[in-house]
């Protein structure tokens, strides 16, 4: 903190009033303007006898307001000066935005990414998922991601927002990559409920129940509008892709409208398995079945 002048020092020094040596008395009452003052202890006075600076404790001590010096002092005796320092450890309370970092006891790694903890140390905020990629989609026909998967996390969620497509009737879809290619042979089920609402008619269910297929269907046969003002939004549980030995599965979840903005409205709860094929993943891809779409899809990985 800079200052215009000499820098203030902290402490409350105050000097006591003269005192005139009575002969064969010890104890005296110290005073700053006329009013008795009491010293924190003798470790926070400076006491001149006779031209001699005193031993705090070994020469006097004190009790409130009261000096006593070792022996008795005799006529001719001067008490040059006392010196009160008041409790000079007390910095008092400091200004606001003064205190930085560097001043802070605390352990751990002090930076934007961490907070401090009620026991003194700093430490980063814990999630249970770790964001790990996001990709933007502007009329593409396919947004894949390869390389995040990895010993960190046996679990991934697949964030899926704000999709529309060129195409009206259009229908999601997903394939697994292996050595950072698609898989499109025919080793895709998929199995879902859709409880729907026909806008003015009434409810509708239907059922996916797709086998053999090159790619697993996110959206049931009444796909998604091309639609204004109206997207598709979901996501996609991965278990352990990097699994060696058995079949890869997942499972979903999506809202969308179908048919036409003012026609269907559809949530789907669904999952799916890769027959046939134990080897690990790699990433994966999601495409529009026909056209191109546009949207964000963000890659978390689960502690």
């Amino acid at each position: 903190m800079a200052y215009i002048g000499k820098t203030p020092v902290i402490g409350n020094f105050q000097k006591c009033d003269a005192i005139t040596v009575v002969n064969g008395q010890a104890a005296y009452t110290m005073q700053v303007g006329g009013t008795n003052v009491s010293p924190e202890s003798e470790n926070h006075m400076l006491v001149s006898l006779n031209g001699i600076l005193q031993s705090p404790t070994d020469s006097f001590t004190v009790s409130g307001s009261t000096i006593t010096f070792a022996s008795n002092l005799a006529t001719g005796d001067v008490i040059d000066f006392i010196m009160l320092l008041g409790n000079v450890l007390d910095l008092g309370v400091p200004s606001d935005n003064t205190v930085s970092l560097a001043k802070l006891t605390a352990t751990g790694t002090k930076d934007a990414t961490t907070f401090l903890r009620g026991d003194n140390t700093f430490a980063t905020v814990s999630s249970d998922y770790v964001k790990l990629a996001t990709s933007t989609m502007s009329a593409d026909s396919t947004v894949s991601f390869d390389g995040y998967f990895s010993s960190t996390y046996k679990n991934y969620k697949i964030i899926i927002n704000d999709v529309t497509f060129s195409t009206n009737d259009t229908n999601l879809r997903m394939r697994y990559r292996q050595s950072n290619a698609d898989v499109s042979t025919s080793n895709y089920g998929a199995v879902g409920q859709t409880g729907g609402i026909d806008i003015g008619t009434g409810s509708l269910n239907q059922t996916i129940n797709n086998t053999n297929n090159d790619s697993f269907r996110l959206t049931n046969t009444s796909d998604a509008t091309s639609a204004s003002n109206v997207n598709l939004q979901g996501e996609v549980t991965l278990y352990n892709p990097l699994n060696s030995t058995e079949y890869k599965m997942y499972n979903h979840k999506m809202v969308y409208f179908g048919t036409s903005a003012t026609g269907n409205f559809y949530t789907l709860t669904g999952g799916g398995w890769f027959k046939g094929n134990t080897t690990a993943l790699s990433g994966f891809t999601l495409f529009p079945h026909q056209g191109t779409f546009s949207g964000s899809v963000t890659l978390y990985g689960i502690k």
